[in-house]
């Protein structure tokens, strides 16, 4: 039952992922701006955090003195990440742009699993994750093609 719980939350974030771009893509064609979209995306979303983090955890920002400067890009990813997406589901649909950006993930993910890079644990590249990447790929060229 535990190791449910974690599924269901990413499951909960992956209809989050879904309904976020084309909810950003209409407020990107509204304003005219695909920036003062993403701009007020992530303030909602620091707004949330912030009374997250101030109700539940209040950990001092002192914590994070010596996290890696890699470790400070993660905003910088997700900004782009989004701005991306907004952009692109109109002109792709939900599914196509959705279905690139997971394969583009995973592909990445595996690269980082196999070389242990970002403080990850090493996972070596195996004949099964390649498959599974190449049937996601696939996917995609599916789902372009439909």
């Amino acid at each position: 039952m535990a190791a449910l719980i974690p599924i269901l939350i990413v499951l909960l974030a992956g209809v989050g992922v879904a309904v976020q771009p084309p909810t950003n893509a209409a407020l990107a064609k509204i304003s005219g701006s695909l920036w003062l979209a993403s701009l007020v995306s992530f303030a909602v979303g620091t707004m949330v955090l912030a009374a997250g983090w101030a109700a539940l955890d209040r950990t001092p920002l002192s914590a994070l003195k010596g996290a890696p400067g890699w470790a400070w890009a993660g905003g910088l990813y997700g900004a782009c990440f989004v701005a991306a997406l907004a952009y692109a589901a109109p002109r792709l649909g939900l599914a196509s742009t959705l279905t690139i950006a997971v394969a583009g993930q995973l592909v990445t993910a595996i690269l980082l699993d196999h070389f242990g890079l970002l403080g990850l644990k090493v996972e070596p590249v195996s004949v099964a994750r390649i498959g599974g990447v190449a049937l996601v790929i696939a996917g995609v060229l599916l789902v372009r093609r439909g």
